[in-house]
């Protein structure tokens, strides 16, 4: 728990009849730096107490002791207002950012406690679209997140590479694949085919049939459908984890819905076996009519399993193999239903880690032409939006400063950068509007904004060229910019926290960006580099703390944090 927060906490605590972490669950922080760094409201007080909350805070504010680190305690209508004293708040948080450094917002609170997390997971034989961006970003930094509090993190890349999709790429292969197709074939070509099955479907009647067909003989074992998908899945693997590197993002394991095929029968058996299935129109399904679900299918009239039958086997897998703490599923919001579904199909069947699994939903990435679909064949390439990315901005470092070192570098970490952050800095279940002109600029509430913040203050750094220290006067850092800006490092660890409690990414992009606003007004105010060495060595230290949570939070996002630009 937050020093201060424990010791507001201690304060109350001794006053009213409430639990520490209730207390700690009331306390907010004011909206204006001036009533206050922490607020605790009286409503819950009243109706025990008999009077009213404005009485109750009066009452209160005269009653708690006033004490380091506690500066004064005010009555503010029904809320209870504590101010810090400045000097202490200054020592404590950036003594703590100095002496933890990378270390600075890490905590403890998952120690022992798996978490795995289920993101990204693209179809093999498709290229990476850019709606394939949301999820594996977002899960990306969750698990920076939950890695930041101490969760040992499983990260696993669910790949659909089964289903009767796979029937369908091959009957086009058989068909339309060129002779030397086995030794050259790329996604792109797997693609092509793909979306010509689909034409060619509208015309030719049965095709669909032979497709069926041809995914029952894959999940029979046929030989020659095993080998063709072994090689789709071969050159789609290659192509995905180059632009993983791109991204930076690492999986601990790359297991698809194929692995889970030889458990699929015993877990069908078993969900038998509890009476939860039951023949409906020549398919097996689980009625979930009593809990206002539509029925969730297990196996279609073709005999054929359905992605809901796998993920029941994957997630029985996964307690077996992890014994999870949490599982988390990052996926679009369009599949809510589905999770709702085999959440519940998992809890009847009696397992009640069911409830510590976790649907985290996301809205679309959108541009001028809305929703893409891979069947039309219209789909922007990740690859490509990531190039261009960098290839702007290293534009824009030609136009801006061309003697800069490592150029090539400086475009890659920030143009990448700049999509990872324009990605999180959205609340994760709206959608996206992807603009160049937004992404790309350095001014406004972006990636390059925080990137060029963090390069400013290393500037700031070289010039001081003096080793930073944590032995000054804190005392000389006490200026309404500078007191905001101390008081928001300080709130680092607690949104991280949040973060976590709400697996939202977007948390940790807002807290960059008002870090980088307190920092520039503190900057344009105050002159950091001076002849007064003693508040020359207080600032300098202020900076260097403004820099290092930058960096911890950049890096939690999957970004870098140049050092020039």
């Amino acid at each position: 728990m937050d020093y201060f927060i424990k010791n507001i906490v201690s304060l109350l605590k001794e006053k009213i009849d409430l639990p520490e972490d209730e207390i700690k669950r009331l306390l907010e922080i004011p909206p204006d730096f001036k009533m206050g760094d922490y607020a605790f409201p009286c409503y819950s007080l009243s109706k025990t107490l008999k009077k009213s909350p404005n009485a109750i805070a009066g009452e209160l504010a005269q009653a708690i002791p006033v004490d380091k680190p506690i500066e004064a305690v005010r009555a503010v209508g029904p809320y209870i207002n504590f101010f810090l004293d400045k000097a202490t708040r200054a020592k404590t948080v950036l003594k703590t950012i100095f002496e933890e450094r990378d270390g600075y917002g890490h905590a403890d609170v998952g120690k022992g406690k798996t978490v795995v997390i289920d993101f990204s997971s693209p179809n093999i034989a498709k290229h990476l679209g850019v709606h394939h961006l949301r999820s594996a970003l977002i899960g990306n930094a969750i698990c920076n997140i939950y890695k930041t509090l101490g969760y040992p993190c499983v990260g696993i890349n669910h790949l659909g590479d089964w289903g009767t999709q796979f029937g369908q790429l091959i009957v086009a292969y058989k068909k339309w694949g060129s002779e030397n197709a086995h030794a050259s074939y790329t996604v792109a070509d797997l693609n092509n085919l793909y979306v010509r099955f689909h034409q060619e479907a509208e015309k030719i009647p049965g095709l669909e049939d032979e497709a069926r067909a041809w995914f029952k003989k894959l999940e029979a074992g046929d030989t020659e459908a095993n080998e063709l998908w072994q090689h789709f899945k071969d050159i789609s693997l290659k192509e995905f984890q180059k632009i993983y590197d791109m991204l930076g993002i690492h999986f601990d394991a790359f297991v698809g819905e194929s692995f889970y095929n030889t458990m699929v029968e015993d877990t069908i058996t078993r969900i038998k076996e509890k009476g939860l299935s039951r023949v409906s129109e020549q398919a097996l399904i689980v009625d979930l009519e009593p809990y206002k679900m539509p029925p969730c299918l297990l196996r279609k009239k073709d005999d054929t399993t359905l992605y809901a039958t796998r993920d029941i086997a994957a997630a029985e897998y996964r307690k077996k193999t992890y014994d999870f703490d949490r599982m988390i599923y990052v996926v679009g919001s369009e599949q809510k239903l589905h999770f709702n579904q085999f959440f519940k199909v998992l809890e009847l069947m009696g397992h009640d880690w069911a409830r510590r699994c976790v649907h985290v939903d996301f809205g679309l990435m959108k541009f001028k032409d809305g929703k893409m679909s891979t069947r039309k064949g219209k789909v922007i390439l990740l690859e490509d939006l990531l190039i261009e990315a960098v290839e702007r901005i290293g534009k824009i470092i030609e136009e801006k400063n061309p003697s800069l070192e490592n150029k090539e570098t400086v475009a890659r970490d920030v143009g990448i950068g700049a999509v990872i952050f324009a990605d999180l800095s959205t609340k994760r279940n709206k959608d996206v509007v992807f603009d160049w002109d937004e992404v790309l600029n350095f001014e406004g509430e972006t990636g390059p904004y925080v990137q060029y913040t963090h390069a400013r203050l290393c500037s700031i750094l070289r010039k001081y060229w003096k080793p930073v220290t944590a032995d000054i006067r804190f005392e000389l850092l006490k200026e309404d910019e500078t007191t905001i800006l101390i008081k928001n490092l300080g709130q680092f660890p607690q949104i991280i926290l949040k973060a976590a409690e709400f697996y939202e990414p977007s948390l940790i992009c807002n807290y960059l960006i008002d870090v980088c606003g307190s920092l520039n007004r503190f900057y344009n105010a105050h002159r950091v580099l001076s002849d007064d060495e003693e508040l020359t060595k207080a600032r300098i230290l202020l900076v260097d703390a403004t820099r290092q949570v930058i960096k911890n939070g950049l890096n939690i996002l999957g970004m870098q944090a140049p050092e020039q630009m």
